[in-house]
């Protein structure tokens, strides 16, 4: 244990390495609080502790009545604050504004790029536009995360989906704005097209356009 490392927090490095070695996936099963105690010769207290830790990283969930999960965020690099304060109309904007920056470019690379297994989760996310939101759910597969899994790079696909999680206030608050679920799908599509098209301009053109519209609607 290093210094200044609590026992808590070595326990919850441990229990994300069995994750990693046993191979879990998000939704797997994890061993329960007494096993992990007696493996790692701790309490079962400081267990849960250490689980509690997780869950607050996305990287474990709790299912009353049924177990702990390997959660979603397991390999997240990029975590939300969950004590930071409320959204507000000024951070909504900044969101769509960095979503500008990154989102064109990683568009055109995808297209160059073309992974099979991002255009396959592009292709299968492309209706998500036509399901209005409820509440705080979100596509199981985000259109933008998946355009950034074509491009094949690990790295940004995981940025997109860090900004997308480390925000997901706003982004719930933009799906809310911009409710024109036609225009958002036709929009998408002409995304994905161009991207298994490889014509890099035009996916960067269309993915401007797209963001520069709902920049628009969070405006108003």
């Amino acid at each position: 244990m290093t210094r200044g490392e609590t026992l808590s927090e070595r326990l919850a490095d441990q229990i994300v390495e069995i994750i990693r070695s046993e191979r879990l996936a998000p939704g797997d099963v994890l061993a329960s609080s007494r096993d992990l105690a007696r493996r790692f010769e701790v309490t079962t207290p400081t267990v849960r502790e250490a689980l509690r830790r997780l869950e607050a990283t996305g990287a474990v969930e709790f299912r009353h009545g049924s177990g702990t999960y390997v959660g979603p965020g397991v390999d997240r690099r990029l975590l939300a604050n969950p004590h930071r304060p409320g959204t507000s109309p000024d951070a909504v904007l900044e969101l769509v504004e960095a979503r500008l920056v990154l989102e064109p470019s990683i568009a055109a690379t995808a297209a160059r790029t073309r992974d099979a297994g991002g255009l396959a989760q592009l292709e299968d996310s492309v209706t998500n536009a036509l399901h209005p939101p409820r509440g705080d759910l979100r596509p199981a597969v985000h259109f933008h995360a998946a355009l950034a899994a074509t491009t094949g790079n690990a790295l940004l696909r995981e940025t997109v989906e860090a900004l997308l999680h480390v925000r997901v206030r706003e982004q719930i608050e933009i799906r809310h704005r911009y409710d024109d679920r036609e225009r958002d799908h036709a929009e998408h599509v002409r995304i994905l097209d161009a991207v298994r098209g490889g014509d890099a301009d035009l996916a960067h053109r269309l993915t401007a356009e797209h963001l520069a519209s709902i920049r628009e609607a969070v405006r108003t």
